[in-house]
């Protein structure tokens, strides 16, 4: 059992650390909004504490889990900062979904205090860290890797290590990329259905047999034609992380005309109000262009 510090409370951090806690370890959580902090330690046990640097004191490994680059800098360096207050040989594992430049960043200044580094941004969603089902893709070192791994696999179904610092971030962009292009064709293709008459239900349930199966259509069809969209990752997130994306891309000199096109998407399901509306509202957009489209006729 380890001595253990978590960063970042949302839905995704709070589960987290709950299972760590509930796994044995001595876990001390820092919260920007200490209320949230001291909620988790009614429910879980554990401590919080006011500032990043008091969660970190003593702790073997670090997690965090917050919005972005910034806010990761702002958690980790500093004299308030948790590296400020790690002890050689500790590890810092950086759930965020960042970029993969932050990541090279934090490592650098990691190693210069004697300190582990991971990046390792997660999949699966709220529903995966309440389950403990995530996946997790790590970039950093293999004996730094092997250290952290155990104590991960508390949250975690699958948990790979694809490379250096950065190859984590990497992953995720690519990860967010496949999502995207599967949300908008899965919106395209129910609203298709559903202007040709068809019992769009009945269809999926035959079409999800076969090679159009997916993890959206499996999980995300009912609430779509139902036009819910309170049941996960949120536009206003999917919006960052595709900006990673096509930042990452133009530095690389890559075309990404899909990721683009659905970006924009995005954006217009935010001018919809739609900004905190789970990624499956894309099918909202769908239905307003066509609704648009009909009343021009």
């Amino acid at each position: 059992m380890m001595k253990l510090a978590f960063i970042g409370l949302g839905v995704m951090g709070y589960p987290m650390a709950g299972h760590l806690q509930g796994a044995g370890h001595e876990v001390c959580v820092y919260n920007r909004t200490a209320g949230k902090a001291r909620d988790w330690v009614a429910k879980y046990g554990g401590e919080c504490a006011d500032t990043p640097a008091g969660a970190a004191a003593g702790a073997d490994i670090c997690f965090l889990c917050v919005g972005n680059d910034d806010d990761v800098r702002s958690v980790v360096l500093g004299g308030q900062g948790a590296l400020s207050a790690l002890e050689a040989g500790a590890i810092i594992v950086d759930h965020t979904t960042a970029s993969a430049e932050l990541a090279r960043e934090l490592e650098a200044a990691a190693q210069d205090a004697g300190v582990g580094f991971l990046d390792a941004p997660v999949s699966g969603g709220q529903a995966g860290a309440e389950n403990g089902a995530l996946t997790i893709m790590v970039g950093g070192q293999q004996q730094v890797f092997s250290r952290a791994v155990p104590v991960m696999e508390v949250y975690a179904r699958c948990v790979r290590l694809l490379g250096p610092a950065g190859s984590g971030q990497l992953a995720k962009m690519v990860n967010q990329i496949c999502i995207a292009g599967v949300v908008q064709g899965l919106a395209e293709a129910l609203e298709f259905s559903e202007q040709a008459g068809l019992d769009t239900a009945a269809v999926v349930e035959v079409i999800s047999r076969g090679a159009a199966q997916s993890w959206q259509m499996e999980n995300r069809y009912q609430t779509m034609l139902a036009g819910e969209y309170e049941h996960g990752f949120a536009v206003d997130w999917m919006r960052k992380d595709l900006g990673l994306v096509l930042a990452e891309a133009k530095r690389r000199g890559l075309e990404l005309p899909v990721t683009e096109l659905v970006d924009a998407y995005y954006a217009q399901v935010q001018a919809m109000g739609g900004g905190r509306w789970d990624t499956s509202s894309l099918f909202a957009r769908m239905r307003a262009v066509s609704k648009q489209s009909t009343e021009q006729e």
